[in-house]
């Protein structure tokens, strides 16, 4: 069973009942993150996620982590390009503390000037993390390669100079603007009484002030440009991107199924040929990236130096194959049921769903439709994975990111 309602002040609540369980797991979502922020804020969002826990008018710090701690509860919070969200799962019995815990960090929070001084080190050293993992930075390269360096293409983390030089009146006013009532939902799953849950979100986020929200616009356009870092590191990695459809769009199952097919599994083209037959790498596979107004279709693989180019080549003949080709009746069969079980098993957890009917209340303000998602992809059949191949793979507008002790950057023909 699914609840809805919205406040008086714009906030909107969803909430999944999830019979069976002893636990509830309790998220505040927001619309902003990378693909928002100007060059002066790049980092901004993910900086504000970071000190939301570092104190608030009535507790420090430590005092925040102590009291989910007795509580026995997980509190965590992350930041994405279009959404930031602060969660925590708890046990039912401990639902109405935890929940107001976490209100209290998420409304209260004073960016003590010491806490901000100590957690940009913390954040520098995540940038540094970023740096030092090949697999992440070039991914974020392809981010880059693929939207340009604003929105999207924006790397979630921000500039080490931009974090060292925030203030404290630049994470308020950032906040002021973005965290309006209209740009939240709050979103419950699990074993909580659904008119318990809305008094809670009544409670705690209530009493926030309507605002007249303006949502900042955003200019994407797809770019297909091959960048290269070069690193002294044993793998090569290299990756690259497709335009594809944006969320919202009707062939969305169909284009799930044929990522499935394609790389998005042990039996999947990309793993059976690049890795299993031929050896070139440990790690290959596909993935899909949906936003509102454009999504992207990426191949990433990591691979022994010395064999990027042929490994590079490999994934460039499984795609011209796969076009040529289309799929047959059993990939098709497999991948449906693979991503039909995919769905059912998000169904039984409960941060998985906080965040699934979150998103989608926040990203298009409705429910959620399990079933209606269930009978789409069971309706699917092998013509529409073929119509969505052809779609998809668009050579002419495809964008490159490598890293690694190569003399030049991959490049696809």
């Amino acid at each position: 069973m699914v609840t809805t309602k919205i406040l008086p002040n714009g906030v909107k609540v969803v909430v999944k009942k999830m019979e069976g369980l002893l636990s509830v797991t309790m998220g505040i979502l927001v619309g902003t993150g990378a693909a928002y922020e100007k060059d002066e804020e790049d980092g901004i969002s993910h900086f504000i996620e970071h000190m939301q826990f570092k104190g608030t008018e009535t507790r420090t710090a430590f005092e925040i982590s102590d009291a989910f701690d007795a509580l026995g509860a997980q509190v965590n919070a992350f930041t994405g390009k279009d959404l930031t969200c602060y969660y925590v799962k708890a046990t039912s019995d401990h639902a109405r503390e935890s929940f107001g815990l976490l209100a209290d960090l998420f409304l209260n929070s004073t960016f003590p000037e010491d806490e901000m001084a100590r957690e940009k080190g913390v954040v520098v050293e995540e940038i540094n993390m970023d740096e030092d993992s090949p697999e992440d930075l070039c991914l974020d390269l392809l981010a880059r390669a693929t939207y340009g360096s604003e929105n999207y293409g924006r790397n979630i983390l921000g500039p080490a100079s931009n974090v060292m030089g925030f203030t404290r009146e630049d994470l308020f006013r950032y906040k002021k603007e973005r965290y309006c009532p209209e740009n939240i939902v709050v979103s419950f799953a699990g074993n909580l009484d659904e008119h318990e849950a809305v008094e809670l979100a009544e409670e705690f986020l209530g009493g926030m002030q309507k605002t007249a929200f303006e949502n900042r616009k955003k200019n994407v356009r797809y770019q297909h440009g091959n960048l290269f870092k070069k690193k002294q590191i044993e793998q090569a990695h290299f990756a690259l991107s497709f335009p594809a459809i944006e969320r919202d769009h009707p062939d969305y199952a169909a284009t799930q199924v044929m990522n499935v097919i394609l790389g998005g599994g042990m039996s999947s083209r990309l793993f059976k040929r690049v890795r299993e037959e031929l050896g070139l790498a440990y790690s290959v596979y596909s993935y899909l990236t949906h936003y509102e107004e454009a999504g992207s279709l990426s191949v990433y693989a990591g691979v022994n130096a010395s064999k990027a180019e042929d490994a590079a080549a490999a994934v460039v003949d499984v795609l011209k194959k796969f076009q040529s080709e289309g799929v047959t009746e059993e990939e098709f069969l497999r991948g449906r049921e693979q991503l039909k079980s995919s769905t059912i098993f998000s169904q039984e957890n409960t941060s998985s769903q906080m965040l699934l009917y979150g998103k989608n209340m926040l990203y298009t303000g409705k429910i959620y439709d399990f079933e209606a998602r269930m009978a789409e992809i069971a309706e699917l059949k092998i013509g529409d994975i073929t119509r969505v191949i052809e779609k998809n793979f668009d050579f002419s507008r495809v964008a490159v990111a490598s890293v690694g002790n190569l003399k030049k950057g991959v490049e696809i023909g």
